[in-house]
């Protein structure tokens, strides 16, 4: 919603020479995370698993929360903008949470998840969002993560998933090769998206009843030692002019694909 409610803007005067800037706030402080917007703010209060500490939100985004919500501190938003990053689209709601424990590769398979993404190095946490949002929109139950190098799962992330961390589960791990050789061994067919793979994406999911799609970093992609650990190497078909999709676009194609040929997680 429009910050200035309609109201015109006031120039403001210039700083003085003793002002000092405000400090950017951070993505988590010792009380939690802070997790920001609408649907992943009622993603989180949603999840049984997720702890909330503190539930801020302006006068007509606290209309808005569902029956059963805990009461909000009712803030404006400048006083969110305060509370959060530089840029937080924020949509006059913000929640305080613990982080949920991740869980381990063993876990995953105890709990039967049938289609796992694993990303070795991806770092950019718009596009981790994004893979998280389209691994929830297409059947994938759970996504790992090294326990190094890659980023923690906080507010940007949570935004750009809108609200899918609260339902993919999360794994850490601290050798990526070696948990693909654990799923590799507990029955899952590994398939690694890399421009040199040989087989087409639809090919290489068809027909796998337990299945991990592996994503390598931005511009990098799978590291070779991953791309050995795969069990297959695939890829997207695109026209020869272009080098390359986007990490999360080539998520979200792979996942289509593993959707149409197989039965995705409940």
């Amino acid at each position: 919603m429009p910050r200035n409610h309609g109201r015109r803007r006031i120039a403001h005067a210039r700083p003085g020479p003793g002002h000092k800037p405000r400090r950017p706030a951070p993505e988590s402080t010792a009380s939690g995370i802070w997790i920001w917007g609408i649907h992943a703010v009622e993603a989180a209060l949603a999840n049984p698993d997720r702890q909330a500490n503190e539930l801020l939100a302006t006068d007509n985004a606290a209309a808005r929360l569902p029956a059963g919500a805990p009461p909000p501190r009712i803030v404006t938003a400048r006083d969110l903008d305060e509370h959060l990053p530089p840029g937080a689209v924020h949509q006059g709601l913000a929640l305080l949470a613990e982080p949920l424990d991740p869980l381990s590769i063993e876990d995953l398979v105890d709990e039967e998840v049938t289609r796992i993404v694993v990303l070795d190095q991806v770092s950019d946490p718009h596009n981790l969002g994004a893979i998280w949002r389209s691994a929830a929109a297409f059947g994938f139950g759970g996504l790992v993560l090294q326990t190094r190098n890659a980023p923690p799962v906080t507010g940007i992330v949570a935004k750009s998933a809108a609200g899918a961390i609260e339902t993919v589960r999360e794994a850490r791990v601290v050798n990526i090769s070696r948990a693909l050789e654990q799923l590799g061994e507990a029955g899952y067919h590994t398939v690694g998206l890399a421009g040199e793979g040989q087989s087409d994406i639809a090919k290489a999911v068809a027909g796998a009843t337990k299945l991990a799609i592996v994503l390598g970093a931005e511009g990098a992609g799978i590291r070779p030692g991953v791309a050995k650990a795969c069990a297959e190497l695939a890829r997207i078909p695109i026209r020869a002019e272009m080098e390359s999709l986007n990490v999360s676009n080539a998520a979200a194609i792979a996942f289509y694909e593993a959707a149409r040929h197989g039965i995705p997680d409940a």
